[in-house]
């Protein structure tokens, strides 16, 4: 119980921000339709390459130029998102003028960054496709390299460094606070989660009552709230995340936080070693 109410703590801690600034989540609506429109660009090349039959090079190239384009587009939302966090958390008053500004400004090095993440998620997929021992090996090197590079966007937006300097920065950041799990992340997910299950299981009823009376408009109308209710907790749970991922970096590096966040949540974030 204690977890869950520090996990329930953060979430609203990060609220607080959001509600502040209500524009952040401006930028996970961007990224997912920017998202979108790049699922679209290679679906044709991916169904061409796939009715020509098997090419298993020209398909991972294919895969990688799509991770990058992924990459790209999440990391620079991400970026965006981090940098106006950041002036809030420091007291400032963002736009997202201020957040796209931020972006911009690092724009090399995010594309740096999209390029290794790229590489490293060729590898993993390469390893997926390697029988049961791939997927394990995967797996280990999969949950290294996320909580390695938990703190990689903040370091890029903040500090003016490279790539593989945001890496190895990250991973030392991580490395003074850090033991065997973020604890902070995995409570903010495991709120959210609950909340997926009840927006679940309101749709499925509604859904379930239209069956039973026969009303085809009304198993159409809980359908839809359904899709709109996950859409909506997405969008909040990634603006969520990216403003606790700032203000973890700030007590990481600066040994502090912001006024929204009481200090034992952020020092909480990661299980004493």
């Amino acid at each position: 119980m204690s977890t869950f109410s520090r996990s329930w703590n953060l979430v609203k801690a990060s609220w607080n921000v959001l509600s502040a600034d209500k524009e952040l989540i401006v930028f996970p609506i961007i990224s997912a339709f920017a998202l979108i429109a790049v699922m679209i660009v290679f679906a044709v090349p991916g169904f061409i390459l796939y009715s020509a039959g098997n090419n298993e090079i020209l398909g991972y190239v294919l895969l990688f130029l799509f991770y990058l384009a992924q990459y790209t587009v999440i990391i620079f939302a991400n970026s965006a998102l981090v940098g106006a966090a950041m002036i809030r958390l420091r007291g400032g008053d963002p736009t997202v003028g201020d957040g796209f500004q931020i972006a911009f400004s690092r724009i090399g090095a995010i594309f740096g960054y999209a390029l290794i993440a790229s590489t490293v998620g060729i590898i993993l997929q390469a390893l997926s496709e390697r029988g049961v021992i791939g997927n394990i090996v995967r797996s280990i090197i999969g949950t290294a390299w996320s909580i390695a590079t938990y703190l990689v966007v903040p370091v890029l937006v903040v500090e003016n460094v490279g790539p593989i300097e945001a890496v190895k920065k990250s991973a030392s950041l991580l490395k003074r606070t850090w033991g065997e799990q973020l604890a902070g992340g995995a409570g903010m997910g495991f709120v959210f989660f609950l909340f997926f299950l009840l927006a679940t299981a309101l749709a499925g009823a509604g859904i379930f009552l239209g069956l039973m009376l026969d009303m085809t408009a009304l198993v159409i109308a809980f359908g839809v709230f359904g899709v709109i209710e996950y859409i909506i907790l997405a969008l909040i749970s990634s603006t969520l995340g990216g403003i606790y991922s700032a203000a973890v970096y700030r007590y990481a590096a600066e040994g502090q936080v912001g006024q929204q966040f009481a200090p034992e949540l952020i020092q909480n974030a990661f299980r004493a070693k």
